[in-house]
């Protein structure tokens, strides 16, 4: 019996990143386009753990990969400020009803 190789991570990867994308076209809340974008970073996170334990990279995917996870917290704790803002302003998330911009 074979272990888990490269190929079935990448599979797990491409689709990771597929649903990502495809919440992130599809949604039209500020909080699913923020699950979509999460969804690609974990897809990009799962392909630097992968290749770093096949190829020669050692422990540089996953340095790498602990630097986009501190990204993402950045990013989830900004855009979630955002989203408060907007739902203050308009009383919904909806990334449609976000027209006029206010200086």
């Amino acid at each position: 019996m074979e272990g888990v190789g490269l190929t079935e991570y990448l599979v797990v990867a491409g689709i990771l990143f597929v649903s990502g994308v495809v919440c992130m076209a599809t949604k039209r809340n500020a909080i699913g386009v923020l699950m979509g974008v999460e969804l690609v970073l974990n897809g990009a996170n799962v392909n630097f753990v992968a290749f770093s334990r096949y190829t020669k990279l050692g422990l540089d995917g996953q340095v790498i990969s602990l630097f986009v996870i501190v990204l993402a917290a950045a990013e989830a704790a900004v855009a979630l400020a955002i989203a408060l803002n907007f739902y203050n302003n308009h009383l919904t998330i909806d990334v449609d009803r976000g027209d006029e911009l206010k200086g």
